[in-house]
């Protein structure tokens, strides 16, 4: 925690791949994946919405917009994280996600906390 760093969220995330919800011969694979998201500044922040860009291996774009994460619009304190667990599917067995979250400040300041890039990858499809 920052006390010149007012407003710091840093974002982390881990895919899984769910081959029983998938069907491969269909070109249907389902991933989960976990979203750990700290508040590294010195402000309480709430999550109001979500944008993500899912990209599969033909470099099909989807955009996802929407309020909160899994019907929630957590407040975040100052050294505390929220994690929650959401999936997605493809047409291709790897692809890639990133986007932001739109936060909101204890002190009504709104600021995006950018989604780094993740892989999203059946096992053994990449070395």
């Amino acid at each position: 925690m920052s006390e010149h760093v007012p407003y710091l969220i840093d974002v982390e995330a881990q895919a899984f791949y769910v081959p029983e919800q998938s069907d491969e011969e269909e070109n249907h694979y389902v991933f989960t994946y976990l979203i750990r998201i700290r508040n590294k500044g010195s402000q309480p922040a709430q999550l109001i919405s979500r944008h993500w860009f899912i990209r599969d291996l033909e470099n099909h774009e989807h955009e996802v917009e929407g309020e909160g994460v899994v019907g929630e619009q957590p407040v975040i304190q100052p050294g505390q994280t929220f994690e929650y667990m959401s999936g997605t599917a493809l047409e291709s067995p790897v692809g890639t996600m990133r986007g932001s979250y739109q936060m909101r400040s204890e002190d009504g300041t709104e600021f995006d906390a950018p989604i780094p890039e993740f892989l999203l990858s059946v096992p053994r499809t990449l070395h």
